[in-house]
Formats: C-alpha cells, structure tokens, sequence
C-alpha cells in the first residue's frame, strides 16, 4: 500500500457518490488517505431543463463544488447518462482513469441496483482493477500498466434494495456520523438533483432521504448511529486474500460481519 494511501470513489452520475459513499470517503481523506472522485456520466439526463448539454454543465459545476468540500481530486466524466455500458471503449477509458490514479482502494458502486448505469458502473470498474496490470491489455488514452495490490469495495445500492425490491445487506459497516455535517454539505451542491428526484421519483427532503438510508444501514449494525455499508470485491486477481486496507485504515470505526 502507498504511502498515503490513494482512494478513488467512483460513482455512475453526479451525487451518486454524496448518497452512498462520501461518509466513508471523508474518514479515508480525515485519516491521511489521497482522494479521488469520479463520476463515469455527465448526468445529462436528471433534469427537464435545459438540454442535456446545459444540465451537464451544471451538474459538472455542483460535482467540482462537491469535491471542494472533501477536498478530493475530480475526474471528468467518460459518457452520457444511460449509456454506461459494458463495452469496449467505456471498457478501455475506465481502466484508463484506473491506471491514471493507482489507487490502493476503490469505492464502487453496488453491482446491485435499480439503475442499470448504476449496475455497469460497478462492472466496468472491478474489470478495470483487474486489468490494471495486464501489459497487453491497452487503454484509451494508452497509458503503462501499474502494479500494486488492490482493493474493491462495493456501496449498498440507493434504496437499500436492489432492483427485484430485495434488501441488499452489507459485510462492512462505517461510521460515518463524525462527518454527517459535511456529507449533507457535499449533497447539498447537488441543487439541481434535488429538485429532479422530488419531482421524478418523489422523494421530498433530498437531504432527509440520505440521512434516512444511513439511519437504517447504522440500526442493521447495531452499534452506530449514522452508517454506510460496503461488500468487498473477491480478491482474485486484485491482491492477498487478506488484504483489506479499509479496515485496516478505519480501525475501530469499521466493523466487520464475520464470514459464515
């Protein structure tokens, strides 16, 4: 693992990751973690109006503020809503961005989702771990392979369910109350969303909503009061069975579910 250690949360739209991953991201960043974010689509689609090169340009400018609060580095978006697909282009430029950042952990979305951007998101980014060092396999833009072990750790999905109203429960839990004031402060920068999801999907209080999930992901812990819950990825292919930084790191504000 470098020295510090370098995370990337990935989400597939603007304030993906303010839902599900900023508490744990903030704590990485809060314990000497080098942090990343990124959003693989522009989020063109989450509005009415303007058009979509309009709304993308807004949801751009919320995302930079975003990470501003984190204090993390932000990547541009690679696609368009909708159309995160598993394919080869989307395929070379995510292990591009991968290759681009070498990060010792990655914050991914839930392979789980009602969102079929948001379950091809989590795809193309475990792929690109695992392609991270594979000499033969070329990016777009071409960039050398990195060596290093790796891990991949996935969100619950938003909603808690998946896309078959399933509950989705987690084998890591965060504590992510020390940093609930500036998580509402990242989602806030979301203005434009807020109003889209009350309006699509009628959600009401966007902030509420958040505080909500991580409510009942905290009362499924039993320890803490505000909490996101994360799988880890298989380590095949990624590093030591044993290998897992985000434990290690977070210490006694990471609990693990013992594995049956």
């Amino acid at each position: 693992m470098q020295n510090p250690p370098v995370v990337l949360a990935v989400g597939a739209h603007p304030d993906d990751i303010e839902f599900m991953m900023a508490g744990t991201l903030l704590r990485l960043g809060d314990a000497g973690c080098v942090i990343h974010m990124w959003n693989i689509a522009d989020g063109r689609c989450g509005s009415v109006e303007p058009d979509g090169d309009g709304i993308a340009a807004i949801r751009l400018t919320e995302a930079r503020a975003s990470a501003g609060h984190a204090g993390a580095v932000l990547h541009l978006p690679v696609a368009e809503d909708i159309l995160i697909l598993y394919e080869p282009s989307l395929i070379r430029r995510t292990a591009a961005v991968i290759r681009e950042v070498a990060p010792d952990i990655i914050l991914a979305p839930s392979p789980d989702d009602y969102m079929e951007d948001h379950r091809n998101a989590s795809r193309l980014v475990a792929n690109a771990a695992f392609v991270r060092g594979m000499p033969n396999f070329v990016t777009a833009p071409p960039l050398p392979p990195v060596s290093g072990d790796i891990a991949v750790y996935h969100a619950l999905p938003y909603g808690l369910r998946d896309d078959m109203r399933r509950i989705v429960r987690p084998g890591m839990f965060v504590d992510i109350e020390p940093v609930m004031d500036r998580k509402r402060a990242m989602l806030t920068c979301h203005e434009s969303q807020r109003i889209w999801l009350d309006m699509s999907q009628g959600v009401g209080s966007y902030i509420g909503h958040m505080e909500r999930m991580a409510g009942e992901v905290a009362d499924w812990s039993g320890r803490y009061r505000f909490a996101e819950g994360w799988r880890r990825h298989l380590h095949l292919g990624l590093g030591p069975e044993r290998y897992d930084p985000l434990s290690r790191i977070l210490d006694g504000s990471c609990m693990t579910v013992p594995d049956d």
